[in-house]
């Protein structure tokens, strides 16, 4: 097999400097990757999305690019990385890589060049002159603070969208716009099948800076008409040349609209994209540092709303409840104390079965979980830190501020790949870059392989189930009210109709018997009646009515 349509592909993603480490320096790396790409063969999984693994000083863990075409030597090296293709390949495994353009990092030649004088250099990025105490406009860095910074030596600012070593790189250069693609081309001459596009809908800045009187700065350079124009553009230059490649675009704080426009097929821009206001429900007024409490009922609202609407148009979304930037969702939506293999399945279906492509992050299919942390010294992840002194600066207490970190941090999501009891969880024989999570001697892959209630082959299921039923690839979705915690579902494609129950709820809710009188294909508890279980998921074969009462 070369090619794997976009709506089957099930893709796992990897921070690969937490996943395996082979040489025990402490860091993850391709060669454990390698290793371990039977586990990930025998998981089912079709195409492998790493996160960067470029030439960085590792500010951002690699979404601060040095240097796109070289192999950073923590991970190892480009023959390597051609060993993992290849490697990945025999076992129908496809390579999906992280494409970085809205920013770079301030060490790329780019920026060095700027440095020297060199002044086409300057055209790549955004500087603006003015006193060096106030900043050009009152937009806020996604990490906190101002989108500007002062550089002293060119006694200029630069704008930085997020860290103030990521500066933001200005689309409108057309020497940029085909390095950039010539970088891309790089990539899929070296066997790559996939990209993932970082916050590609950013990359539109508008030609002057005002203040945003009513926001943070993000709605004049969000979704801008020229994101759309620079797509079309890079796709007829790169991948829309060869048919074996999928797209995903990142798309930060976007609209239903606008995930329609780039992946409906007549815009000729992606194939699909992440959104993230399904992961904004536990946002108290839509601050990612305040914490709300999880309500069922806005999630599945939500994602009722999005799967109908993009449908409706032929728009296309990545499905996903994990991934590198996020709290481990087991902890958010689920209940691990009380309803943990049963919370575990159902979000898991919830992935797997909804209408888009699923994306899985490295460790849920074993239930990992958020880290509690209990020292600032714990975090490694820039965001975190940041708001770590914003919090403090806005009278929080410490302990306060520990809460909200171990809720919201990204570090939840990148400590290490926890396969064993062994120490450092089998992931490393030496003290890893990033501390274990606390509770690895009780989750970890080895020990739930060998529950009855494993969490990993029921993952193994859902995607065996998926493969071999193109209802769930290719079908319309169309959805029940059962109950407004409960997400209740048909897939339907040409000779196929399957209905799915997910309860996201830790109560039981009453539903009518006749609605589930029909083949089981799944369930998460022994038994199934008109009383649906916490965190139960059921599915049934809806042409195939029960002849055996």
């Amino acid at each position: 097999m070369s090619k794997i349509n976009f709506q089957e592909a099930i893709v796992y993603e990897i921070h690969p400097q937490s996943f395996y480490d082979s040489n025990n320096d402490g860091i993850g790396d391709l060669q454990g990757i390698i290793q371990k790409l039977d586990y990930l063969t025998m998981l089912g999984v079709n195409y492998l999305w790493l996160n960067p693994i470029y030439f960085s000083p590792q500010k951002d863990n690699g979404y601060d690019v040095a240097d796109y075409k070289k192999i950073n030597p923590l991970f190892g090296t480009m023959a390597d990385f051609k060993k993992l293709i290849s490697e990945a390949k025999k076992r129908n495994i496809y390579i999906m890589m992280d494409m970085i353009f809205n920013h770079c990092s301030i060490e790329h030649e780019w920026f060095q060049k700027v440095l020297v004088g060199n002044k086409d250099y300057e055209q790549r990025f955004f500087f603006l002159t003015g006193d060096k105490t106030i900043p050009p406009n009152n937009w806020q860095s996604k990490f906190g603070g101002s989108v500007w910074e002062y550089h002293d030596k060119l006694q200029k600012f630069y704008l930085h969208l997020f860290d103030k070593t990521q500066i933001d790189l200005n689309w409108r250069d057309e020497k940029l716009r085909q390095d950039i693609y010539e970088i891309i081309n790089y990539w899929l001459q070296e066997g790559v099948q996939g990209l993932r596009f970082d916050v590609i809908n950013l990359i539109g800045k508008p030609e002057s800076f005002v203040d945003d009187l009513t926001g943070d700065g993000r709605k004049y350079y969000t979704d801008t008409p020229q994101v759309h124009t620079y797509l079309q553009e890079m796709g007829q230059k790169t991948y829309h040349m060869n048919n074996n490649i999928i797209t995903v675009g990142e798309l930060s704080s976007t609209s239903i609209e606008q995930a329609i426009l780039y992946t409906k097929p007549e815009s000729q821009e992606l194939n699909m994209a992440f959104t993230f206001h399904h992961l904004k429900i536990d946002y108290l007024n839509n601050d990612k540092w305040a914490l709300a409490a999880y309500e069922p009922a806005k999630l599945v609202t939500n994602i009722k709303e999005w799967q109908s609407l993009v449908q409706a148009e032929g728009g296309w979304l990545a499905t996903f409840l994990n991934n590198h930037d996020q709290p481990r969702a087991l902890s958010r939506f689920g209940d691990p104390q009380n309803y943990r293999f049963e919370s575990a399945i159902a979000l898991a279906a919830v992935v797997l079965l909804l209408r888009g492509t699923p994306y899985l992050y490295q460790g849920e299919e074993f239930g990992m979980e958020n880290n509690n942390y209990q020292d600032i010294n714990q975090l490694k992840d820039i965001e975190s830190i940041n708001y770590y002194y914003i919090l403090q600066q806005k009278g929080y207490e410490m302990s306060a501020i520990l809460k909200i970190l171990s809720a919201r941090s990204r570090d939840n999501a990148r400590t290490p790949m926890q396969w064993s009891d062994e120490q450092f969880s089998g992931f490393s024989s030496h003290q890893p870059w990033i501390n274990v999570n606390t509770n690895y001697l009780n989750v970890n892959w080895k020990k739930d392989y060998h529950n009855p209630q494993s969490i990993f082959k029921a993952y193994q299921f859902l995607i065996q189930l998926r493969k071999k039923n193109l209802a769930f690839s290719y079908g319309q979705i169309d959805f029940l009210d059962l109950n407004p915690v409960v997400l209740s579902f048909y897939r339907s494609y040409q000779s196929q109709k399957f209905l799915v129950i997910i309860n996201l709820s830790n109560q039981e809710i009453m539903v009518d018997d006749k609605i589930i009188d029909f083949k089981i294909i799944y369930n998460n508890y022994q038994t199934l009646d008109k009383k649906i279980k916490p965190y139960q998921v059921v599915i049934l074969d809806y042409l195939i009515s029960k002849p055996f009462k």
